[in-house]
């Protein structure tokens, strides 16, 4: 700490004896900020210890997933107190050594998270570039590479889809890709709430199954559409929405007065991994004419693959499509985007502020590449690079093999679950997500019954 101090005390006192030093409430605006060289020295000998200590590292199944402290202890141990003046370089390279090593290790092959795990290496070099340039996805021209690069992933992502055209833009989660598509699904039925808000609506009403992801209910609620007026649709016993009860539930909205607006479909749910009959959704949102949504958060990737993009049967038929590549396809956290059928320019409709001196029309190149009012954000980080990267590097067959490989594996874990007293298969997969039972000793040889599913959910907590 004392060293550093010295230093800036010294520059300060050089720039002071040098005759153009600019001087306002004492500070010196014309002499540098910091040290640029021991700035690069410590940038070089962090990135070691990344190498060294996460990249290098990333395949030993020796190392540890995680060196486990209790909240308490590992507050000590990182010192996280910010103070007056700044920690000394040894120290700093220290707190990134500890952070590392208390951190969960994602990329450790014997890390197992039910939606993402592993390392890719494009990827994460195409995070490191954008983190040192330190874009924002707003404008052509503060960000011309990124711009570009976004629209030829979502142009690709759309083909995948089945659209002959589209539009999209990268998000900040699954979550918000469905939160944008309830809120363009609610404009396009009333455009008029942009600017008149809630106040002169009827009640909205949207449907989903009981298997959909909770963002639905958070979107509803931050909204303003209310949770009670998200209806859910009964699933069969594989978790698939029930087309005829989504039939009946919209006909009972309508009885009651309600104003129907948005059915959003699952594509590969959270816990068992369903796909929901897409193609008959369709059907009864095209005779109601409700916007479909299709969460395919998750089983998007399955679009990839030739021999399983047929579990997304009837995508085609969406208006949006949520779709996240930092789950199956290794892309890094985060990467999400949402793809919208309508290309009329919906989405700058929905959002844009026409905020002048940001979108100025009179700019020296086409406008239209400043897509960042079509955005809820200003500031945007560039996601679609590290996608756009990774798939530059490994090519459409190689990212349908990771697809392959994660349903083959899923496959395998089936069948070595079968051979195994005391595991239970819950049912037989058609994505990756494997539920099944462990059923501890003692509990092998008890009737199956109220009393044996009880102890069960002592063993292992739903």
């Amino acid at each position: 700490m004392e060293v550093i101090y010295l230093t800036v005390g010294i520059c300060k006192q050089e720039m002071l004896q040098k005759k153009n030093a600019v001087l306002v409430d004492g500070v010196i605006l014309n002499g540098p900020i910091m040290d640029s060289k021991a700035g690069e020295k410590f940038v070089e000998e962090a990135c070691k210890i990344i190498m060294e200590e996460v990249i290098q590292k990333a395949d030993d199944v020796t190392e540890k997933v995680c060196e486990w402290r209790a909240p308490e202890t590992l507050k000590q141990i990182l010192d996280l107190e910010m103070r007056d003046t700044g920690e000394s370089h040894q120290k700093l390279l220290q707190l990134c050594r500890d952070v590392i090593q208390y951190s969960v290790k994602t990329s450790h092959p014997r890390f197992f998270n039910q939606l993402y795990a592993g390392i890719d290496y494009y990827s994460l070099v195409a995070r490191f570039i954008t983190e040192a340039l330190n874009p924002s996805v707003y404008t052509y021209e503060v960000s011309p590479v990124f711009l570009l690069v976004e629209e030829a992933v979502i142009k690709k992502m759309i083909e995948f889809v089945g659209w002959e055209e589209g539009d999209g833009i990268f998000n900040p989660g699954g979550s918000v890709s469905n939160m944008y598509a309830m809120n363009l699904a609610r404009y396009k039925f009333c455009p008029e709430i942009k600017e008149k808000g809630l106040s002169g609506l009827p009640r909205l009403v949207l449907f989903t199954s009981e298997e959909c992801h909770y963002s639905m209910k958070k979107a509803a609620s931050f909204l303003g559409i209310g949770t009670e007026n998200v209806y859910f649709i009964k699933t069969d016993e594989r978790g698939k929405m029930i087309p005829e009860e989504l039939e009946k539930q919209v006909q009972r909205a309508r009885k009651e007065g309600s104003a129907p607006f948005l059915v959003c479909a699952t594509a590969g749910t959270t816990v068992l991994g369903a796909f929901d009959p897409l193609d008959k959704i369709a059907d009864i949102c095209e005779n109601h004419g409700l916007w479909l949504h299709v969460d395919a958060s998750w089983g998007g990737s399955a679009l990839i693959s030739r021999k399983h993009c047929r579990l997304l049967h009837g995508i085609h038929r969406a208006d949006s499509v949520a779709w996240n590549p930092h789950k199956m396809l290794l892309a890094g956290i985060q990467c999400c985007a949402l793809l919208v059928k309508d290309n009329s320019g919906l989405l700058k409709k929905c959002y844009s502020a026409k905020a002048a001196y940001l979108f100025q029309q009179d700019k020296f190149y086409d406008v239209s590449y400043d897509t960042g009012d079509k955005s809820i954000q200003c500031s945007r980080r560039p996601d679609a690079f590290k996608f756009w990267l990774m798939w530059k590097a490994l090519g459409t067959t190689g990212l349908e093999e990771r697809v392959n490989r994660a349903l083959a594996l899923a496959r395998y874990l089936v069948e070595e679950i079968k051979k195994r007293e005391g595991f239970q298969l819950l049912l037989e997969p058609e994505y990756a997500n494997v539920c099944f039972w462990y059923i501890p000793p003692s509990l092998r040889k008890m009737e199956d019954g109220p009393e044996f599913w009880q102890k069960l959910h002592q063993v292992s907590v739903t």
